[in-house]
């Protein structure tokens, strides 16, 4: 079976980078001689990370070569079918879309979250390319919205690829030379257009938190962009604070919020990353998708980075609160994460079984036509 993968792969954000790596590896799992083609920025780091076949997202040849090469289109995850980032995405990921459905190859939209749509234009185009693909979404959010702009297909809800990442035992070299001492409270911080100073706010709650000797270690997830909001942030404190390595590995970075205590997030995958090694969290929302999957996991949302209803007294207070009841929060994760972990695993499944039913059914149909 030969499959393409479309979605935000080759930019250096460990987010989307972890759902490729945990989509490659559930398929590989269901079905060990699959036949990978990604589409990336970046095809030969790519190829060299994934042990797969990638060609240049942006050459329309390229791109159209593969797909009629394959047996189908897997979109996604993530948060592709938007309007809230960047206006192009909404005509790229459904271009691709569009020409598979042109040449009759089946797609499968693997566990994307799906809005916001502002546009008039956005909700027409989505409504229109959904038309045929099987639909899974990562949250009940989604699915409300892609019922409400009039897509009829049915739409199943399942975990966010992510959840279903198998890990080895994971380290970080770059964590063991810090020996750190005391608790330790990681942070994902991201750039966000907002009249809020919330990187101000964080830096007064953390000032307080290193203040009692918690250590507090940053985590860029989006390469350098993360590195500059979280250098941004930290230049804001009285306190010492770490910066992890912005090239660090998928691994690595798991690792890293894994050895700590606590986890202060705004990037969803480090949410995940969080909740996967069992690491409580404590969220700060920038989209609703952030507030969905703080509450999938059971865990509070501090604020929102557009408003104004908190300050880094509270975010602080909520913090300490988090810390001194570690091992029921551990214990909660656990219960609530460790079946969608298992549920993760099954959507590569699912789309594996879908191409299989399609591709029979397009054999009987030219045979049909053959005889007549």
């Amino acid at each position: 079976m030969k499959v393409v993968l479309s979605g935000y792969y080759g930019f250096d954000n460990v987010g989307d980078e972890a759902i490729l790596y945990s989509i490659i590896q559930a398929l590989r799992d269901k079905e060990p001689g699959i036949d990978i083609t990604v589409l990336s920025n970046n095809p030969p780091l790519t190829e060299k990370t994934y042990n797969v076949k990638a060609v240049d997202r942006w050459s329309v040849i390229e791109v159209c070569k593969a797909l009629i090469a394959s047996d189908g289109l897997i979109s996604g995850g993530g948060s592709l079918l938007q309007d809230e980032t960047k206006l192009r995405s909404i005509p790229y990921y459904s271009g691709v879309i569009h020409f598979a459905n042109l040449i009759r190859k089946p797609v499968f939209i693997y566990a994307q979250g799906i809005g916001p749509l502002h546009h008039p234009f956005s909700r027409a185009v989505v409504k229109r390319v959904l038309r045929k693909p099987e639909i899974t979404v990562r949250d009940q959010a989604s699915k409300k919205l892609l019922e409400r702009i009039g897509v009829q297909n049915p739409i199943e809800i399942v975990p966010d690829p992510v959840l279903g990442l198998k890990l080895a035992e994971q380290n970080s070299t770059w964590w063991e030379k810090q020996a750190f001492t005391g608790s330790a409270v990681t942070v994902s911080v991201r750039d966000w257009p907002s009249s809020v100073d919330y990187k101000q706010k964080m830096a007064e709650a953390f000032d307080s938190l290193a203040q009692e000797g918690k250590q507090i270690v940053f985590v860029p997830m989006h390469g350098k962009h993360d590195e500059k909001a979280s250098k941004e942030t930290a230049e804001k404190m009285k306190e010492k604070s770490y910066i992890a390595p912005y090239d660090a590995s998928i691994e690595e970075k798991i690792a890293i919020i894994g050895k700590s205590d606590l986890l202060v997030g705004m990037r969803l995958h480090a949410l995940i990353f969080s909740s996967i090694t069992y690491t409580p969290f404590i969220a700060l929302s920038y989209d609703p998708k952030i507030e969905a999957f703080a509450d999938i996991a059971g865990q509070p949302v501090a604020g929102h980075v557009m408003e104004e209803g908190w300050d880094g007294t509270s975010l602080s207070k909520a913090i300490r609160s988090a810390l001194q009841n570690k091992g029921a929060e551990t214990a909660h994760l656990k219960e609530t994460i460790g079946h969608l972990q298992r549920e993760a695993c099954n959507t590569a499944q699912k789309a594996i079984h879908f191409f299989e039913k399609e591709v029979r059914g397009n054999k009987i149909g030219e045979g049909s036509l053959k005889k007549r």
